[in-house]
């Protein structure tokens, strides 16, 4: 007879619980086919413009023109703002490398301020000591989706003539006082990837605030031509006129993102009743001083795009990362600081001291988020209780 006695004590196989995992609605293939149907499947086509439309609602932006990445959109932020060589802009160092590149890629210097202990965006109170008579522009990033504070850093701007640029690439449906984040700067970058609340794979688009922006970022976007003005009837034919490059997506990624974007309420909701589920449960975790949950302002509304937890140390980090690893629970640090990196130390500076963010970099880890983790998450939350401990 077989002998069993040796899998009677087996431990349960539970699946593997990834960082992200991207969320259809359901729509996303027949939205594709209709764009087929259409016979349009470059950029700017039915779906394209429903998307803008979209955004446009939503935002309250002046016009919005979907790009093919979060990091097209803040190229041609750059482009916009007439960054040329030696020209200097104020933004955070804790951030992805999109939010330097952009302005590097023209010349601009990027001058980083460190980030606020609460948190996490650019500190407001350092800006005004960074800025100097090359300083053209002040760059925000909403950290997890919890804004900037708004009201100061504009006031810093306008006081100083300088632009307000929002990467807003994680900020989509977070608002501040009750205001939608990418409404406050002349321009704001967001992000459809795949990790995001919204997606369409790669994807992104150009906020713009300002009517006097429209037309140059049209042609942008075109190529550098006035194509758009050609086919609304404004010119007779189209030609090149500015410098420019092909930052469309096709509407093939439109037709996916129009599904996501007709789900946002209810992909909000889903995702935030993940978000209050981990913050209720690691309270006692920071009562006991073994990690720190993410502060909130009270006048600042974020989206859940992140659930992030500041352990004491890299080592506890690193400790905690790799007992999860063991659950085959996947959490994951975040950015390297670009100060400290080798193209942020060759293209940029550090304008004062960046302790904060070197700190926080070295501890900060994400969990995971995504609908459908719901059945998972209990197990997810005992796990990470049991690794906080060590």
């Amino acid at each position: 007879m077989p002998d069993r006695r040796r899998h009677r004590y087996r431990k349960p196989i539970l699946t593997q619980v990834s960082f992200n995992k991207p969320y259809l609605t359901g729509r996303e293939l027949e939205y594709i086919r209709q764009a087929h149907e259409f016979m349009h499947l470059s950029g700017d086509g039915p779906f394209t413009k429903r998307c803008q439309a979209w955004l446009e609602r939503a935002i309250g932006c002046r016009k919005a023109l979907l790009t093919h990445s979060c990091t097209g959109a803040l190229e041609m932020a750059a482009l916009l703002s007439g960054i040329g060589p030696g020209d200097e802009i104020i933004m955070p160092s804790f951030t992805f490398v999109s939010t330097a590149n952009a302005f590097v890629l023209r010349g601009g210097v990027p001058v980083f301020v460190d980030v606020r202990e609460d948190t996490l965006n650019l500190d407001e109170s350092k800006v005004e000591a960074a800025i100097t008579p090359r300083t053209r522009a002040i760059v925000v990033v909403h950290y997890a989706g919890i804004a900037c504070a708004m009201d100061r850093l504009c006031a810093i701007a306008k006081r100083h003539g300088l632009l307000l640029i929002e990467d807003a690439a994680q900020a989509l449906g977070a608002s501040y006082r009750g205001r939608p984040l990418g409404s406050f700067g002349e321009m704001a970058a967001i992000s459809f990837h795949e990790t995001k609340n919204l997606i369409s794979g790669e994807g992104g688009a150009l906020l713009l605030n300002r009517d006097q922006l429209i037309e140059r970022a049209e042609i942008i976007r075109e190529k550098g031509t006035n194509r758009s003005q050609f086919f609304r009837g404004d010119v007779d034919k189209y030609t090149w006129v500015d410098v420019g490059s092909s930052f469309l997506p096709s509407d093939i990624l439109a037709a996916f993102l129009w599904a996501q974007l007709e789900a946002a309420d209810s992909i909000t909701t889903a995702r935030q009743a993940l978000w209050r589920r981990y913050h209720q449960a690691f309270a006692d975790s920071e009562r006991a001083g073994r990690a720190r949950r993410p502060i909130v302002p009270s006048e600042a509304a974020p989206n859940a795009h992140t659930y992030f937890l500041i352990l004491r140390d890299s080592a506890a980090r690193s400790r905690f990362i790799q007992r999860l690893r063991q659950d085959d629970i996947y959490a994951v640090f975040h950015y390297v600081p670009l100060h400290s990196s080798p193209a942020g130390r060759k293209y940029g500076r550090a304008s004062a001291s960046m302790s904060v963010t070197d700190a926080v970099s070295e501890r900060l880890v994400r969990l995971p988020l995504w609908i459908g983790l719901e059945s998972l998450q209990e197990h997810v939350i005992e796990r990470c209780r049991s690794a906080l401990q060590d």
